[in-house]
């Protein structure tokens, strides 16, 4: 009887290390989530991310907690997401900066199409190339003849190199076999604030920030950077329409480090799917110039990362784009 006994309380140990793992996938969150974010406070990352994160507190009961790590064009917070635990309580707010470091970046100390895995897109963020109303050339195809009889006369600002405003004008460029001397600012702000002022004469820049200047009338949209126009911008082109199959936007998603349960992945999946669908989030959003995606699974979402990793490849090659 006591050897049986033995043997029944052995094999009962022996079975507890798996216990927890599959309980916990289960039973998640028991605890508070964090949200990492790589880009600025006030951003609109950062704002997607407080709309989602408190849409999923809400509903699964923990707190989904935004922490913002700047710096490295997101590439801190990102390796500090991949060296966390696999369990769901660490998270990142992934969007097109990661494709296009994964492209970019020589050496980078992890490999982001294989160590974050992929949980969902949110929405898609278009970028507008924009002039002052002074510019000399109102529509695509007078910017580039205006360009191609000015070669290096034109300023084009972004908010840093290899980022979406900067990698969309290099695209641009390349399509258009135009000459536009590149200035790489700290930031959007401060790339806006010369726009503004004069200093440079265009800007691929993210929907987020340029409505306000463009509905103001400070600023003139040329094109938009999706392939199809866009509802809150009537009237105005896509880039396509005079350089097929140009398509360059920035995207929003989330991400948690590679090895999490699938039972974690499906429950925050579902979750981040239903908080797009709220019609108060989709609202903000689109006010934010966000084009909300489908409902979409984690293996759709790592189909669509690697695709983009592999077009920013090549646009950093053809136009020898290097990191600062």
């Amino acid at each position: 009887m006591e050897r049986r006994n033995f043997l029944k309380l052995a094999a009962g140990a022996a079975a507890l290390p798996f216990v927890p793992r599959a309980a916990a996938a289960l039973d998640y969150p028991t605890r508070p989530v964090h949200l990492l974010v790589g880009q600025a406070a006030g951003s609109s990352s950062d704002i997607s991310a407080r709309l989602i994160g408190q849409y999923l507190s809400d509903h699964l009961g923990q707190q989904f907690i935004v922490e913002i790590r700047p710096g490295a064009t997101g590439n801190i917070a990102t390796e500090a997401v991949v060296r966390s635990p696999p369990d769901g309580y660490t998270m990142l707010l992934v969007n097109s900066q990661n494709t296009i470091n994964a492209a970019l970046v020589p050496n980078l100390p992890f490999d982001f199409v294989h160590d974050v895995a992929p949980i969902a897109i949110t929405h898609r963020v278009a970028l507008v190339m924009e002039v002052l109303p002074s510019f000399p050339a109102k529509t695509v195809p007078e910017f580039i003849a205006y360009a191609k009889a000015n070669p290096g006369k034109i300023n084009m600002a972004s908010a840093g190199v290899g980022g979406p405003q900067h990698v969309a004008g290099e695209l641009f460029k390349f399509m258009a076999g135009v000459d536009l001397v590149h200035v790489p600012y700290h930031g959007t702000t401060p790339a806006l604030t010369d726009l503004l002022g004069g200093q440079v004469q265009v800007m691929f820049d993210v929907t987020p920030t340029s409505l306000p200047h463009i509905k103001a009338g400070a600023l003139r949209a040329l094109a938009v950077t999706t392939p199809e126009r866009l509802d809150f911008l009537p009237g105005v082109p896509a880039v396509a329409e005079y350089l097929p199959g140009y398509e360059a936007f920035g995207w929003i998603g989330y991400g948690a480090p590679k090895d999490t349960p699938a039972a974690i992945i499906e429950t925050l999946n579902k979750g981040i799917n239903a908080a797009v669908a709220d019609p108060t989030i989709k609202a903000r959003l689109l006010d934010l110039g966000g084009l909300v995606m489908p409902p979409n699974t984690p293996a759709e979402f790592a189909k669509f990362i690697a695709a983009d990793t592999d077009k920013w490849i090549k646009v950093v090659k053809f136009a020898n784009l290097k990191p600062e």
